[in-house]
């Protein structure tokens, strides 16, 4: 046939992190002792609270469609943790419950760009974020961090990259994969620029829970009317509660933007699942406990990690602040040879720890940092220690 497919969709990468940790469950499946650092996925089950009421849900039949942007009571409790967790006051009819945080920035993008309006990404950013804002037909512009200001980006470097054609920033914090949090000190600057300048902020708050020592999480859109009004908030349920699989994403914005998110997910989607909504309403406004437990046990691992890898030749890395993912730069490495040939890249690196030393990690080139490799902290400490005596043995052998 002479039918072509989709440019656009022929354009997008697919997710490498997906990739790497169904490689890995394969090769587990297949009786090989993987350690598997690759996913963004608690290993934490959900709580039992959160359970029990997705349960009643179904047992009391609440099993047809809802409203598509969600249901009123679902929607109830994200006002009522926006204003105590983040100091934001949202109205229900300003909030849209979508199928995950991806589903939410996909339905933000498509609400707010037109094509050709370009939306700044932070760099390091998570690999999702280009593909969505290319879908969206909007183009991506590159900002890089430093490791001198933790790998984050300025208000200066933004305001050197808005031109005409700006339509909106992507802030996460704390950050997927860099584990960094952005003061409020620095979020007040980047929405100096934001206001003056006048494009919209798409605030990626996923793992505003997750954060340690004396950092504390603050919403850019809680800095002042102005930004408020510009800003998109963005969060879930996946990464704090431990439910990636039942697929709860959430937004704040603006009555007209998310008027039209509401409208192109009704197309799109229609509602998400029911009683996944019942199961966040739970998490959101019941017993919080679990999730504190939980932060603690990420929190002993991050240390664990950090002070482990730390001592470790040729690896080089910031302690991350929240989330749970060090980023480790590997330019040392990279140099070296291995079994008579130089290594080069963390593709490189990543293949010769899966095939050589069974142990799953994320190179970072699809992160917009070529050097880099991320390892994720939701796994048992004796799963981390395993897979940094192999990740030791490695780089202590070239």
């Amino acid at each position: 046939m002479g039918l072509t497919l989709s440019r656009k969709a022929a354009g997008v990468k697919p997710s490498s992190t997906l990739a790497i940790t169904a490689k890995a469950k394969a090769m587990k499946a297949e009786g090989i002792d993987v350690v598997g650092f690759g996913a963004g996925e608690p290993d934490f089950n959900t709580p039992d609270n959160i359970n029990e009421a997705a349960i009643k849900a179904i047992k009391e039949g609440f099993t047809k469609y809802t409203p598509a942007s969600g249901t009123a009571e679902l929607k109830k409790a994200v006002c009522e943790k926006f204003e105590s967790f983040n100091g934001l006051h949202y109205e229900p009819n300003q909030i849209v419950i979508s199928n995950g945080g991806k589903h939410s920035l996909t339905n933000i993008f498509e609400a707010i760009l037109n094509p050709g309006d370009e939306v700044i990404i932070p760099a390091p950013y998570w690999l999702t974020y280009p593909e969505i804002v290319k879908l969206s037909d909007g183009i991506p512009v590159y900002v890089y961090g430093s490791k001198e200001n933790g790998y984050k980006v300025t208000a200066q470097q933004i305001r050197n990259a808005v031109s005409e054609n700006t339509k909106a920033l992507i802030l996460n914090t704390p950050s997927n994969p860099t584990g960094m949090v952005y003061s409020e000190e620095e979020l007040r600057a980047i929405a100096e620029v934001a206001v003056e300048k006048d494009f919209y902020v798409v605030a990626d708050e996923m793992y505003e829970y997750l954060i340690y020592g004396e950092k504390k999480h603050v919403s850019i859109a809680s800095l002042g009317d102005e930004i408020y009004k510009r800003t998109i908030t963005c969060s879930g349920v996946s990464k704090s509660y431990a439910m990636t699989g039942w697929r709860i994403g959430y937004t704040g914005s603006s009555v007209e933007i998310a008027k039209l998110m509401g409208s192109v997910q009704s197309h799109q989607t229609s509602n998400p699942n029911s009683i996944a909504q019942k199961a966040a309403f739970e998490a959101l406004s019941g017993d919080q406990s679990a999730l504190e437990s939980m932060k603690v046990e990420f929190d002993k691992r991050r240390k664990h990690m950090y002070e482990r890898i730390s001592r470790m030749p040729l690896l080089n890395l910031l302690e991350p602040e929240g989330a749970f993912y060090v980023f480790i730069d590997f330019t040392d490495v990279l140099e070296k040879s291995y079994k008579g040939q130089k290594i080069g890249t963390t593709a490189r690196v990543a293949e010769i720890l899966l095939e050589d030393y069974k142990v799953a990690v994320v190179p970072c080139a699809d992160f917009g940092f070529d050097n880099f490799i991320r390892l994720s902290y939701a796994i048992s400490l004796e799963a981390i220690d395993k897979g940094l005596d192999r990740i030791e043995k490695f780089v202590s052998s070239l």
